[in-house]
């Protein structure tokens, strides 16, 4: 897959960002590490050997550093009294030593040209990443649609019917990368963006000619569940590390952000609702730095709203309205569900057996049960387990599978709120 390469700049005027922010940033670096040749701080900032000479030619000039020897041709420097004294004082006012930022100018011109709405996406694509899920063709049509508006979507249903994973295999449907940067800077302060837990850097061979400030990712999936509070839509300052840290929706900016059982938040549905009411409408989303300064990032996220409870109940004409897409998840229906059993004993390489399945079904029809799309793992897992317990091999027949309902649901008559 052909990947544009982002020049590395080789003069500080080219980097975007401001020169003394640069040369903090090297000087805190050198004066924590304590002796670093050019090449080993042009490796640990991600800025070009151009830069870094420029910047330690400034600080011999300032007497900052001092040269210790010669590596490989490289200069070996530590910093001088006065450099230490320095980058100390630095350091009470931010500890950021990471990779250089780039500037916010950048980074919103970026994330505009890799936008997930410009992504060329056909039936093939959303075929191969729901290979192995068993959705029916109109499922993958309204997918499909939806996908194709880098909007949003809501995917409503009853419990355990699949929206979680529906969901969740979103980002296997994107077949390129993307740019994400290590930090960005705006009016001296640094938020960093990169977070490895999100990020997965690709495994395209890049030119040594490129911008290492930036990483080459798949594109970003963000998942939140009842764990989101409002803090968590914001900048998030360290007060001991004194830099920020980016939001949920801009770690996912380019990708894919999923809301799960959306309404259980920590958060109110209607303040999150609220919150994200602009953003939805002109795709930038605003923050506030603490000295009073607002600024807008893009806001270039396909997001999913997954919740199992009505969506009219959570949300008011307006806001769904901004949700363009709608689409219900239902429970499966008996061929369906065979089909999901069957692949469950496949993959747990267990003998599958039709008539056992079909008795399954009659079980769980009996118990009072709809055919949820969840229950041939979940059951096969009691199955698994009441074996390794009993300290015999696992097998799918009436009497384990029977075991198995009982086990695992409750019987009707006594469960909460009904009378026998």
């Amino acid at each position: 897959m052909e990947v544009t390469t982002l020049m590395v700049p080789h003069q500080v005027q080219r980097t975007g960002v401001r020169r003394g922010l640069l040369e903090d940033l090297v000087l805190k670096i050198l004066y924590l590490q304590g002796e670093m040749s050019l090449l080993e701080l042009s490796d640990r900032t991600c800025l070009s050997l151009g830069v870094i000479d420029e910047i330690f030619q400034f600080f011999r000039k300032e007497q900052l550093v001092e040269v210790k020897r010669m590596v490989a041709g490289s200069h070996v420097i530590v910093a001088t009294a006065q450099g230490k004294q320095r980058a100390a004082e630095l350091l009470t006012v931010s500890q950021y030593t990471g990779p250089a930022p780039i500037s916010l100018a950048d980074y919103t011109m970026r994330v505009g040209m890799q936008s997930v709405q410009q992504v060329a996406l056909k039936p093939a694509d959303i075929s191969r990443a729901y290979y192995q899920m068993v959705l029916d063709q109109e499922m993958l049509t309204r997918l499909g649609t939806a996908l194709v508006s880098g909007t949003s979507m809501f995917l409503h249903g009853p419990s355990g019917t699949g929206k979680t994973s529906i969901a969740s295999t979103i980002p296997a449907v994107y077949n390129d990368n993307v740019w994400i940067p290590h930090a960005i800077v705006v009016d001296n302060q640094i938020v960093s963006v990169f977070d490895p837990g999100v990020h997965f850097q690709s495994s395209v061979e890049l030119s040594v000619e490129s911008d290492n400030r930036w990483v080459l990712c798949r594109r970003p999936c963000v998942l939140a569940g009842g764990e989101l509070s409002p803090e968590m839509l914001d900048l998030q300052f360290n007060s001991i590390s004194k830099f920020f840290t980016a939001p949920l929706q801009m770690k996912a900016n380019n990708g894919v952000l999923i809301l799960d059982d959306f309404g259980r938040q920590r958060m109110r549905p209607d303040e999150l609702l609220n919150r994200w009411m602009t953003p939805l409408d002109r795709r930038v989303d605003f923050f506030t730095l603490p000295g009073g300064r607002k600024f807008e990032v893009p806001f270039d996220l396909f997001i999913v709203f997954s919740t199992n409870l009505d969506p009219t109940q959570l949300a008011d004409e307006a806001f769904l309205r901004r949700i363009p897409n709608k689409i219900a998840v239902e429970y499966a229906t008996p061929e369906q569900f065979l089909e999901i059993f069957r692949r469950e004993c496949q993959m747990r390489l267990i003998a599958y057996d039709e008539g056992v399945a079909e008795y399954l079904m009659q079980c769980i029809k009996d118990m009072k049960q709809s055919l949820c799309q969840c229950h041939p793992r979940d059951l096969i897992n009691q199955i698994f387990w009441a074996a390794r317990y009993a300290g015999v091999e696992p097998h799918i027949t009436r009497k384990t599978v029977e075991q198995a309902c009982k086990a695992h649901f409750l019987p009707v008559a006594k469960r909460y709120g009904m009378t026998a």
